[in-house]
């Protein structure tokens, strides 16, 4: 029976089993399965050997943080990332982006993911709302320092400019990270978003010890009508995951290589199904190029 989540791509290697090395620094992120509750997904994880969990905010406040904290522990999952934090232009969000660092800090997170938000309501001003995400940043640097979790600025695709992400590309997120120290704010290197980048493999090279997170889905054509949800798997579109990969790993990443896709077909399979795509395409197309002493922290 072919157990593959539908794609432009048939299953050429079997799926990995809990333990295999292909899997040490795979991790999924909770939106690939959306359908699944936030105890689903780890006992996914912990079933498929999957070691990490990229936690959402939302299923995370519906689980209750201290006990979702004592579930990942004792499933023996790690915390890749939360998501998220940010939407720096659309309001006053202090209060929310400190709810968001202390989540992280009681999950033993290193890094909240932030998403920079798109222009007001109303507004044409980019230049002022990439202005506002600037200050906002800033004004979170010390409250990260003090909890010790790092600020992963995500650059966004130019397509969600208006509406999520005035910050489009690495360059732009490395100019805001670079103000401050690469222990507290550095940047998110998400495929979907940056493989279009002109010069993106030398802005990765001096993303260098900034890089908090490599997230991974495929650009797939034609987009859907949601472009929100285009993202394909690994190995379904257009981009060129040997360069990419070898590029963050020659950067000095060490960490966790986490699957994000957003897609209405992937979300509406069984999850059980979408973890063994993640794992088979993880083991042909990513592991090969990642250093074999595997994580560090």
């Amino acid at each position: 029976m072919n157990t593959d989540v539908p794609s432009a791509t048939p299953a050429r290697i079997r799926t990995p089993e809990p333990g295999d090395p292909r899997l040490a620094r795979l991790a999924l992120n909770q939106r690939t399965t959306a359908n699944w509750s936030l105890p689903e997904a780890v006992r996914g994880c912990a079933a498929a050997g999957i070691g990490a969990i990229g936690v959402w905010r939302e299923p995370l406040a519906e689980t209750g943080l201290a006990r979702a904290a004592r579930m990942i522990a004792d499933a023996g999952l790690r915390v890749s990332s939360l998501c998220r934090g940010g939407f720096f232009t659309t309001g006053n969000t202090s209060d929310d982006n400190l709810a968001a660092l202390d989540e992280a800090a009681a999950l033993s997170c290193p890094t909240l993911v932030l998403v920079p938000g798109g222009l007001p309501e109303g507004s044409r001003d980019l230049h002022g709302a990439r202005q506002r995400v600037a200050e906002a940043i800033a004004e979170l640097v010390p409250h990260a320092r003090a909890r010790g979790v790092r600020l992963g600025i995500e650059p966004m695709h130019p397509i969600f400019a208006a509406d999520r992400g005035v910050i489009s590309t690495l360059a732009q997120a490395l100019d805001l990270a670079e103000a401050h120290p690469p222990d507290v704010v550095g940047v998110v290197v998400d495929t979907f978003h940056l493989w279009w980048e002109p010069g993106v493999l030398d802005q990765i090279a001096r993303a260098g010890p900034r890089i908090t997170a490599y997230q991974v889905s495929d650009w797939i054509t034609p987009l859907p009508p949601d472009a929100l949800l285009s993202r394909g798997m690994v190995g379904d579109g257009h981009i060129d995951f040997t360069t990419f990969t070898r590029a963050v790993i020659d950067a000095g990443y060490r960490g966790d290589v986490e699957v994000e896709v957003f897609n209405a077909e992937v979300w509406a399979a069984p999850g059980a199904q979408v973890l063994a795509t993640c794992a088979r395409r993880h083991a042909e197309l990513l592991a090969p190029h990642l250093p074999r002493e595997g994580r560090s922290t």
